[in-house]
C-alpha cells in the first residue's frame, strides 16, 4: 500500500518536520510540497493524491478554504499552531488535526488513523464516526527498532512491560524491544482495549484468562497487579464483589 502524499505549509521548517516524519514510514510517499493553498489546488488537480497534511492558517487562501474548495478531497490532517480551529477542522471531515510543534509519536497516531482507511485502488475520507470505527477494528503500534519503524498489530499483542527506559511488547510469535517510555505506549494504544494494570505492564483485555487478586493470567504467564492499581482491576474484572479471590 503507497499512501501519495502532499504537504502544504507557509513554514519551511513545518514542512521538513513532517517530510522526515514521514521518511520513517514506508508506506508514505510524497508527491510533492508547496507554500501555498492555490499551488496545492493545483497540485491535486493533476496528481492522485491520498493524503494531504495542510496547513490551517496561510497567506491568501486558508487551508480550510481550500479544504472546502475540493469536490473530492483527499484525507486531509490538518496542522497549525492555533488550536481553536480544531472544531473547525472536524467539520470538514478531517481525519487528524495536529498542533505546532508536532511530536513524532502524535504524527504516529495521525497515520495510524489514515492507515486502516486507504485501499489500493481509491481512497475517501470518511465521517468521523466511520474513522473511529475503522481503527477501532484496524489498528497498529509502531515501533522503532534499528532505526527503522516496525508496525505491530495490537490485536495480537499479549503484553507490554516496561524496563528502565524501554519497552517490551511480547505477542505470540515475537518479542519487541524498544526505546519508549510505556507511558507513550499507552496513548497509542486502542481505547477501551487495553488497561495499564502496574507501573511496569499493560495488558490487553480480551486476552485475560484469569484475573486474581494480585496478578492476571494472559497465556498462561502471571501478570502482576500493582498495588495502585488493584481497585480499578477489581472494579474491572470483579465488580461488586465482596472479597476478593
Amino acid at each position: 500500500m503507497t499512501i501519495r502524499t502532499l504537504i502544504v505549509d507557509d513554514e519551511p521548517h513545518a514542512i521538513d518536520i513532517i517530510k522526515r516524519y514521514s521518511a520513517n514510514i514506508p508506506e508514505i510517499e510524497i508527491v510533492d510540497t508547496c507554500h501555498n493553498a492555490i499551488k496545492a489546488f493545483q497540485i491535486i488537480q493533476h496528481n492522485k493524491i491520498d493524503l494531504l497534511f495542510l496547513d490551517v492558517k496561510m497567506p491568501g487562501l486558508s487551508g480550510t478554504d481550500l479544504a472546502r474548495s475540493l469536490k473530492n478531497p483527499p484525507m486531509i490532517v490538518f496542522t497549525t499552531a492555533y488550536q481553536d480551529y480544531a472544531v473547525e477542522g472536524f467539520d470538514l471531515n478531517a481525519v487528524d488535526y495536529l498542533l505546532k510543534p508536532i511530536a513524532f509519536d502524535r504524527f504516529l497516531r495521525a497515520v495510524d488513523k489514515v492507515m486502516p482507511l486507504i485501499k489500493k485502488e481509491s481512497a475517501q475520507v470518511q465521517p468521523v464516526k466511520e474513522i473511529a470505527e475503522a481503527n477501532k477494528n484496524n489498528q497498529y503500534l509502531y515501533l522503532r527498532i534499528e532505526r527503522q519503524l516496525v508496525k505491530v498489530d495490537t490485536a495480537e499483542i499479549w503484553w507490554i512491560e516496561s524496563i528502565k527506559d524501554y519497552i517490551k511488547v511480547v505477542t505470540k510469535t515475537r518479542t519487541f524491544t524498544t526505546k519508549q517510555k510505556i507511558s507513550v505506549a499507552e496513548n497509542l494504544l486502542p481505547i477501551g482495549e487495553f488497561m495499564r494494570i502496574h507501573r511496569s505492564y499493560i495488558v490487553p483485555l480480551n486476552k485475560i484468562e484469569s484475573y486474581h487478586a494480585n496478578y492476571v493470567v494472559i497465556a498462561g504467564n502471571k501478570i502482576p497487579i500493582g498495588r495502585n492499581y488493584k481497585t480499578a482491576s477489581l472494579q474491572k474484572f470483579n465488580p461488586g464483589a465482596a472479597n476478593i479471590i
